[in-house]
C-alpha cells in the first residue's frame, strides 16, 4: 500500500567545510570589501544545514549582509522587507507613519541601486507591513540593516535548499488512485458510505449524533481541490446526508518565472494533496460508496496557494500569505487548516498568520511529515508559531509513538491516529483526484485536516462560542489533559467528548 508523504523536508546532511568570509563587524557596523564574490549555493546550504543541526532553526537575520546578498544573487534578487515597529505585522490603511517608513526604505534602495522609481521592480502588500523589491548590491543590504525601520530582510526568491528538483516540484503530490483494503473502513447509511478506520479511533461517528459541521465554514490553504472530483465541487458537495452548504475555490498561486507577476494560475488542484485534505474535512456523506469527511455538512473554502506542500518558492510564500489575508477578512470563516510548511520561518507568512489570528480565526498547522531520511526533525513552520495549533500523527498502539513519517516535539498541541501499531501499513482512505477513485493519505497533514474537521463539529454544536472556548474544548477532550506531553501535546482527541 502506498502512502503519501505529505510534508517532504529534504535536509541536506553535509559536513562543515570552511568558506571564505571577508565581512567583519566593527562597532556593530558591517565593513565589506567591495571585491567580494557571492557564496555558492553549496556554501549557503551548508551554513543553513549547520544552523538547523545545532539550533533546530535558521534565521536569515542572524547572518551577515554578505550571506544574505549571496542568497539574493541565487534567488532572482527578490528581497522581502518587513518594516515598521518590532512585532508590527500589519497596519491600518492610510497609516502615515508606516507610509513614511516604507518610503524611506524605498528611497534607500533607489539610492544604493542607482535606479529610478519607475525602473525598480517593487511590490507592496496592501495589508501587511511588507514589500518586495529587486536588490542587486551588497551595499543596499548593509544600508537597509542600519535602518531602525526594518524588522527583517529575507531573500524570498532563494529556493535552492534541496538538490533534488523532483522533491522541490512535487512534494506530497499524488493524483493516482489506490486499491483500498476493505478492513480500513466501515460502512454506514446511506447505502455504503465509507468511514475511515481512524474516525472510530477518535469517536467521530458517535459525535455525528450531536453535530455534523452545519453552519461552519472551513478555510483550506493547500494545493486546491481537483476539478475532476465532483464530490468536492458544487455539483456533488450537497448529496445524501450532506445538504445546505457550499464549496468555493480560489487561486493565489502564481506559476511564473517572474516574481513580480500578478497572474494567478487558477483554483484547481494539480497536485492531489489539497483534494485529499478537503476530503478528510468535508467530503459528503452519500450513497456513492466513497469516504466521508469529518464535518460532512460544513462549508469549504479551498485555496490553491501552493504548487505542493513545501513552501520553498517565492510564489508559494506569496500565495499562502494572500490566502491567509483573504480568509482572515471573511467573517463566515472560523477555521483555517494548513497542511503545508517549511523547515524555517518565512517572514511574510508569519505576518499573515498573525493577521488572520487577529481576526479570531482558529488556525491549524501540520507539525511535519518527512521521508525516512529526515524522520525525527522537529516541528516545522508555521506550526511552530504560538498563533497556530500544531498537529501530528501517531500510531494506534497502547503507548504513544509518532507515525513513521511524522514529526513531534514540544510545539505539538494534538495528535491523531494515522497508522497501525509498529508502523504497520494502514492509513486513512479519502476521495481520489478523479471521480470514482479513492486513495490513501496520512502523516501530520491528514492529522491536521482531521482535527480541523473535529473543531468544525464543536463550533457547529456551540455556534456562539469563541475561538478560545472551542480550543479549550479540544484540550479537555484530549487524552493527556490537563497536562501536556513534551512530544505530543494534549494527545489524541475524543470527538464525542468534545461535542457533548
Amino acid at each position: 500500500m502506498k502512502k503519501t508523504y505529505t510534508l517532504v523536508m529534504l535536509l541536506i546532511a553535509i559536513t562543515t567545510i570552511s568558506c571564505s568570509k571577508d565581512t567583519v563587524i566593527e562597532n556593530q557596523t558591517e565593513v565589506t570589501e567591495p571585491s567580494e564574490n557571492p557564496l555558492t549555493i553549496e556554501q549557503i546550504n551548508q551554513r543553513i544545514s549547520e544552523s538547523i543541526r545545532t539550533t533546530g532553526d535558521f534565521d536569515w537575520n542572524t547572518e551577515n549582509a554578505h550571506f544574505l546578498w549571496s542568497a539574493l544573487t541565487h534567488g532572482r534578487n527578490v528581497l522581502t522587507v518587513g518594516y515598521g515597529k518590532e512585532g508590527q505585522s500589519f497596519g491600518e490603511a492610510g497609516d502615515t507613519d508606516l507610509q513614511i517608513k516604507r518610503n524611506d526604505l524605498i528611497a534607500t534602495i533607489l539610492n544604493r541601486e542607482e535606479v529610478t522609481k519607475g525602473d525598480l521592480r517593487y511590490k507592496a502588500d496592501d495589508v501587511l507591513t511588507v514589500f518586495d523589491a529587486e536588490v542587486t548590491k551588497l551595499e543596499t543590504i548593509i544600508a537597509l540593516r542600519e535602518s531602525d525601520y526594518v524588522r527583517y530582510l529575507e531573500p524570498n526568491g532563494y529556493n535552492h535548499y534541496t538538490d533534488n528538483a523532483e522533491e522541490k516540484s512535487s512534494s506530497g503530490c499524488d493524483t493516482s488512485g489506490d486499491a483500498i483494503n476493505s478492513t480500513h473502513y466501515s460502512t454506514i447509511a446511506p447505502n455504503n458510505a465509507q468511514v475511515s478506520w481512524h474516525f472510530n479511533e477518535h469517536n467521530i461517528p458517535s459525535a455525528w449524533n450531536y453535530s455534523t459541521g452545519s453552519g461552519v465554514t472551513i478555510g483550506l490553504i493547500d494545493t486546491g481541490v481537483s476539478k475532476t472530483q465532483s464530490l468536492l465541487n458544487s455539483t456533488g458537495i450537497n448529496d445524501g446526508y450532506s445538504s445546505g452548504r457550499f464549496v468555493q475555490k480560489y487561486g493565489t498561486f502564481i506559476d511564473s518565472n517572474w516574481w513580480w507577476s500578478s497572474n494567478y494560475d487558477g483554483p484547481d488542484d494539480k497536485c492531489g494533496h489539497g483534494t485529499a485534505m478537503g476530503s478528510l474535512m468535508a467530503s459528503p456523506r452519500n450513497d456513492n460508496g466513497m469516504p466521508v469527511g469529518v464535518a460532512y455538512n460544513a462549508n469549504l473554502v479551498a485555496y490553491r496557494a501552493t504548487e505542493d506542500v513545501l513552501l520553498n518558492d517565492y510564489h508559494e510564500r506569496k500565495g499562502v500569505s494572500q490566502a491567509l489575508k483573504d480568509l482572515g477578512n471573511r467573517s463566515d470563516v472560523k477555521i483555517i487548516s494548513m497542511s503545508i510548511g517549511y523547515v524555517w520561518s518565512i517572514g511574510n507568512i508569519k505576518d499573515a498568520v498573525k493577521y488572520a489570528y487577529s481576526k479570531d480565526k482558529l488556525i491549524f498547522a501540520a507539525g511535519g511529515t518527512s521521508t525516512s531520511f529526515t524522520n525525527g526533525f522537529g516541528v516545522i513552520f508555521p506550526a511552530t508559531m504560538s498563533e497556530t495549533v500544531a498537529v501530528t500523527g501517531v500510531n494506534d498502539g497502547s503507548s504513544y509513538e509518532r507515525c513513521e513519517t511524522c514529526h513531534s516535539g514540544s510545539k505539538i498541541d494534538f495528535t491523531i491516529i494515522m497508522e497501525g501499531d509498529n508502523n504497520t501499513s494502514k492509513a486513512p482512505p479519502v476521495l481520489g483526484f478523479y471521480d470514482g477513485e479513492r486513495r490513501y493519505t496520512g502523516g501530520s497533514s491528514a492529522a491536521t485536516a482531521t482535527t480541523a474537521g473535529i473543531a468544525a463539529l464543536i463550533w457547529s454544536r456551540y455556534p456562539s462560542w469563541s475561538r478560545t472556548q472551542v480550543l479549550n474544548r479540544l484540550k479537555q477532550s484530549a487524552e493527556f489533559y490537563p497536562n501536556k506531553n513534551s512530544s505530543f501535546g494534549y494527545g489524541n482527541i475524543d470527538a464525542l467528548q468534545a461535542v457533548q
